[in-house]
């Protein structure tokens, strides 16, 4: 963690008001909406690219990847469910490594309490998903129900979408589901910093290792130069004071420009998704 001061805020303003800023689009169903947390991964990503770096925050996984595929930002921080949905537009920018490696899980959580060993224990019971363009949150357990002849709300007696991977931890935790699907980087993310919230769930069963949530932009503007300039900062965070801070804060160990091949294990699961649609 690292502090801010207004005076650092204020060269950064006066640096946006004098050039464009590069755009990087978000959502809070991955990174949650922390104005704190936004505010210091914005200054770290502006300092380590030289440059001021806008964040655009949207509500949908749907609403940030239509505004990359528009032109209204030069970068996102997606989902490898919907880099893979626009694959013929879109390419890497750069993967984060998080606990050395570029992937992680989706976690099936249920409340501590809850005697359920696995998927098939909560047959009947509401379900909370972060964002139907998720993978942690929506698709592996869709294509794990798939694989089956079953689908989402056949199998729940109700699904609902909180846009949030720490919503759907706040939703079994609270009781107002019984089972939720989690992106397992957030929620092991969770228990250093909110354990009174993660030590109310348990995870029930985990996915094979999938290709991390990637940076990505229009393949059409790979070579420009703020693009470059960006994605070199990001590929040297871990290089520099201040990129390390930001990693910090996001719990990463770095990143790197990462293969399509990564994401071949989400692409299996969209297969077996709209197979059995």
């Amino acid at each position: 963690m690292f502090s801010i001061g207004a005076a650092t805020l204020g060269f950064l303003s006066r640096q946006a008001d004098a050039q464009t800023s590069f755009r990087l689009g978000l959502t809070p169903v991955f990174l949650d909406n922390d104005s704190e947390t936004i505010d210091r991964l914005r200054t770290s990503l502006s300092y380590a690219a030289g440059m001021p770096v806008t964040l655009v925050q949207k509500r949908t996984y749907q609403e940030v990847t239509g505004l990359l595929l528009e032109g209204g930002v030069d970068a996102a921080w997606l989902c490898g469910y919907p880099f893979l949905q626009h694959r013929d537009e879109l390419s890497l920018v750069a993967v984060p490594l998080w606990q050395g490696a570029p992937t992680y899980r989706s976690y099936l959580i249920t409340s501590a309490e809850d005697p359920a060993s696995g998927l098939t224990d909560l047959r009947g019971g509401a379900h909370a998903f972060s964002d139907p363009n998720s993978n942690s949150g929506y698709l592996v357990t869709a294509s794990d129900l798939a694989r089956n002849n079953l689908r989402p709300e056949q199998f729940f007696s109700r699904i609902i979408f909180t846009y949030g991977h720490r919503n759907v931890v706040r939703a079994v935790a609270g009781g107002l589901v019984r089972s939720g699907s989690v992106d397992g980087y957030v929620w092991e993310a969770l228990t250093k910093v909110e354990p009174e919230l993660t030590d109310r769930t348990r995870v029930v069963s985990r996915s094979e290792p999938l290709g991390f949530p990637p940076f990505c932009a229009r393949t059409d503007r790979i070579g420009e130069p703020d693009l470059a300039v960006f994605q070199a900062a990001l590929l040297q965070m871990a290089e520099s004071e201040r990129g390390r801070d930001a990693l910090t804060l996001l719990q990463l160990d770095g990143m790197i420009r990462g293969e399509v091949a990564l994401f071949d294990g989400i692409l299996t699961r969209m297969q077996d998704l709209a197979g059995h649609h």
